[in-house]
């Protein structure tokens, strides 16, 4: 028995749904479908256990073809959509984080799917050749899926690498001490506000240098554009990314040249959901190639299936921008929110982790 969360779930009804209905539709900043941005969907490549097949939709049917051209099976249709229907309402209808479905595994056997997720090593979560009507070519794709289904989505995930190094000044060790005895449910914030109160915080590095250097890539200054948010996060200014920013263009912690009215910031912070959606990740070196070569399919609360493509990029952009907010993660697991002595000087981290509204 196969048994699976929301999210999990929701990517094998992606694969389902968009070989029943043979097209995939983009949507606009909104999570609009725009009727007439679509792309039909010639195939869906599937890589499981190092074997490769090929979902082939054709007129009323679907072909299942090994990579060297064997047809193994061909179904109606028909079946792809009773099925996706019904996985649906499982998904919906589920009341704990993980539960199987039985009449979808069985078919999963029949269509020669061992699991529910395909192999990936990077953010693609599906590979689909999409026929584009502009230029009248097939091209092979990769998108990641998010699910609003279940639970909302991370876009960044918290670790202990995604920490930012904040110098504390002004503090005497009986204050450190009543600080860090601060237990309310909002203990990070409240220890912040305290830390402003009696002293100063001064952003002083990260501590992965990995994550910082791509950081770096969005821009040479960007990891001070994040340490500033942080600090308004967690002071308790709110936790929208678009909202936040808009404060941090008030505060210009780089000191730009704000008076041609340029969104400067927002146009850093965009680029970075982006990167992050699409190929950068904290521990990793990233070269600046996205590994989602097509871009986010998203899942509605409806069940409907609608894309942002790379061609579709201010939509992506202005998507992200709007629907993401900082979250806190476990300070005890990630090491964040205490102050701690290092070199006879005081600093305290905060930690960064975005998910989506």
């Amino acid at each position: 028995m196969i048994t699976q969360n929301k999210g999990e779930w929701s990517e094998l009804y992606v694969f389902l749904k968009l070989l029943s209905e043979g097209v995939l539709y983009g949507a606009d900043s909104d999570l609009n479908k725009i009727d007439d941005l679509y792309y039909p969907l010639i195939k869906i490549i599937r890589t499981e256990n190092e074997q490769t097949k090929h979902y082939v939709k054709e007129v009323s049917n679907i072909s299942i073809v090994t990579e060297s051209g064997e047809q193994i099976l061909s179904l109606p249709v028909t079946e792809f959509t009773a099925k996706a229907d019904l996985l649906l309402n499982a998904i919906k209808e589920a009341n704990t984080s993980s539960f199987s479905v039985p009449v979808i595994e069985s078919f999963m056997q029949t269509i020669k799917c061992t699991k529910v997720k395909a192999d990936s090593k990077d953010k693609t979560d599906i590979t689909i050749v999409l026929h584009d009507r502009q230029t009248q070519r097939d091209d092979t794709f990769g998108f990641s899926i998010k699910s609003r289904l279940g639970s909302a989505s991370t876009l960044l995930n918290a670790g202990k690498n995604t920490n930012f190094i904040y110098k504390v000044s002004g503090l005497n060790n009986e204050q450190v001490e009543r600080i860090n005895n601060i237990n309310t449910t909002s203990k990070v914030k409240d220890r912040l506000s305290q830390i402003k109160e009696m002293g100063s915080l001064k952003y002083v590095g990260m501590v992965n240098d990995v994550f910082e250097s791509n950081l770096q890539m969005v821009d040479t200054q960007f990891p001070i554009i994040v340490a500033e948010l942080l600090k308004l996060y967690y002071s308790g200014a709110g936790n929208s990314i678009k909202d936040l920013t808009t404060k941090l263009q008030d505060i210009n912690p780089c000191k730009l040249n704000t008076a041609l009215a340029q969104k400067f910031y927002e146009h850093k912070v965009k680029t970075f959901l982006t990167d992050i959606a699409l190929g950068m990740t904290p521990a990793t070196a990233w070269s600046g190639n996205f590994q989602a070569t097509g871009g986010y399919i998203i899942v509605k609360e409806s069940g409907e299936v609608l894309c942002y493509h790379i061609y579709n990029h201010n939509e992506f952009q202005e998507y992200l921008f709007r629907n993401t907010k900082f979250d806190t993660p476990s300070s005890s697991r990630h090491n964040f929110g205490s102050i701690y002595l290092k070199n006879d000087e005081y600093y305290f981290n905060l930690n960064v982790q975005i998910r989506f509204i």
